[in-house]
């Protein structure tokens, strides 16, 4: 392999969804230079990129904000914040407009006011139009890159990255003036449609230089999906009838409240759903809205309406859960200099506390999220243009330089965190006493890979590097699980089922060999209710 290639920047964004995109235009629009990296193609890689989602827009009425605020407080566990929900909103409403001007997305018109429908966006076409929008302002785009790990200075500040060049098979170091992690979340490759980019490695990079995480128990979203399917659409399943193998309707399961009944029962027998509760306007609205969710029973001949179909249910771990790298500041400054976050790699539990579900506030809080980490990070790295910065070294360790001699693949470290991550019994339908042996499990299996995992290769350094951020957002996640001894928002514990008022706080982790975990209060604007 040929040496590194060496870039030079001001801002290097990480990342290649909406959170990255809108977080390159912010650094350049604030007269930054900018590079961007995609661990794979920048608009098309990512869980936005291949289906519609909605976007929580809302005009800026008084009576209207409020209702929206209202409306995911209960469920988020009354720990999102007001200050955060009036700036997304806000920021939501500005960039939807700049989206339809600068971006010319072409929102859909409503036929009997003539105005724009921007309530949501159709994800392959967004991307394509926000990867041309990035381009189009002279940011430089590197496509199949993923980042392997930080390069930070002398005292610890955050200068840029290293990684591998898939195509061209090299390596590459960029040196910047600060860096945004916008990589998504992690769901811990379990399939879910467009989730296989989303792994975790922001979460292991921001970890390995010490930076502070938030609500990562609030990482066991997992969506309805047809059985061998990965479109997970569950919206959809709102209008769904569930039931037993036997033909028996499933009682009490549903999409939004009562999922835990379908999980239970899979752990026993097969489950199957028919979408009858949509009338014909409701379907051809459906099949208009999301035509990819049909394809799957177009190819298999069955009628979804009419006809009863095998569901499963798939992890998405954070991408539709609310748990990441704690931000400090209104600029999505996380605790370590020269690093920010955003979108699914950073925490959403200041607009819907412990729960989202996805779309909608992700979708929102990604744009959001994005302008002010990309505005944040050129703030920073033009302030400190004129310093001298010394020699740079790479801050990651387990999968690129194990502290011992032996010798572990990465299928086997990924297959073995995954046993603790993915089953039902474990993450979805929580209790103490199984969630502290995933916990132990997740903990040998980290140490085995500080040990042994590497890669020689720049694949093998990828997917190494890969399974080590799965381990690692699962241990942040159950160290978090078992902290929080009370069930809020979407993290419900068997042998605590009931909220505590005396639990209205974040809990906050971070940590590698061993975990840490913390409290943090919300800020005084949070609904006092608890």
């Amino acid at each position: 392999m040929s040496d590194p290639e060496q870039i030079h920047t001001d801002v290097l964004v990480i990342g290649g969804g909406p959170a990255a995109c809108w977080a390159a235009l912010a650094a350049r629009a604030s007269g930054a230079e900018v590079v961007l990296v995609d661990k794979g193609y920048c608009g098309t890689s990512g869980a936005t990129a291949p289906a519609g989602t909605g976007v929580w827009y809302v005009a800026p009425d008084p009576a209207a904000r409020a209702a929206a605020k209202a409306s995911r407080e209960e469920l988020g566990g009354y720990l999102a914040e007001h200050h955060w929900m009036d700036r997304v909103l806000d920021q939501t409403y500005e960039n939807m407009e700049r989206l339809a001007r600068e971006g010319r997305y072409p929102f859909p018109v409503d036929p009997a006011t003539g105005r724009e429908i921007r309530t949501g966006v159709q994800g392959p076409e967004y991307m394509r139009r926000m990867r041309i929008w990035v381009r189009r302002r002279g940011i430089r785009i590197l496509d199949h890159a993923p980042a392997l790990e930080l390069l930070v200075d002398a005292a610890g500040t955050v200068r840029g990255a290293a990684g591998y060049l898939s195509r061209a098979d090299r390596d590459y170091r960029v040196a910047a003036g600060a860096v945004v992690l916008a990589t998504g979340g992690c769901a811990f490759l379990s399939r879910a449609l467009g989730t296989n980019v989303d792994t975790g490695d922001g979460a292991l990079m921001a970890a390995e230089v010490g930076a502070r995480f938030s609500g990562m128990e609030f990482s066991n979203a997992y969506g309805i999906a047809v059985k061998g399917s990965t479109i997970t659409k569950t919206a959809y399943y709102g209008y769904a009838t569930f039931f037993h193998e036997d033909g028996r309707v499933l009682e009490g399961a549903g999409s939004a409240r009562g999922r835990s009944v379908i999980a239970r029962t899979l752990l026993h027998e097969r489950v199957f759903a028919q979408i009858d509760r949509a009338d014909e306007a409701v379907r051809a609205r459906m099949r208009l809205g999301q035509p990819n969710f049909f394809l799957q029973f177009d190819r298999r001949g069955i009628d979804p309406f009419t006809q009863r179909f095998e569901v499963d249910l798939l992890a998405e771990g954070t991408v539709r859960g609310t748990g990441g790298i704690d931000i400090v500041g209104d600029d999505c400054a996380t605790t370590v200099p020269g690093l920010y976050a955003a979108g699914d790699a950073a925490t959403r539990e200041r607009i819907c506390g412990g729960f989202t579900g996805g779309g909608s506030h992700n979708a929102a809080w990604a744009m959001s999220s994005g302008t002010w980490a990309g505005r944040g990070a050129a703030g920073h790295a033009l302030r400190n243009r004129s310093l001298v910065v010394g020699e740079l070294r790479g801050a990651g360790r387990t999968g690129l330089r194990p502290s011992g001699s032996g010798s572990v693949e990465a299928a086997d470290i990924l297959s073995a965190a995954q046993d603790e991550l993915l089953p039902l019994e474990k993450n979805y339908l929580r209790d103490g006493v199984r969630i502290e042996r995933a916990a132990d499990a997740l903990d040998a299996v980290w140490h085995t890979a500080a040990e042994a995992l590497a890669g020689t290769s720049g694949p093998e350094r990828v997917h190494a590097r890969r399974a080590a951020a799965i381990t690692a957002v699962g241990r942040l996640m159950y160290r978090s699980v078992l902290a929080r001894t009370e069930s809020r928002g979407m993290s419900k514990r068997a042998d605590f089922p009931d909220q505590d008022p005396g639990q209205h706080h974040h809990i906050v982790s971070g940590g590698l060999g061993t975990v840490w975990t913390g409290t943090d209060r919300p800020h005084p604007a949070v609904a006092a209710v608890a």
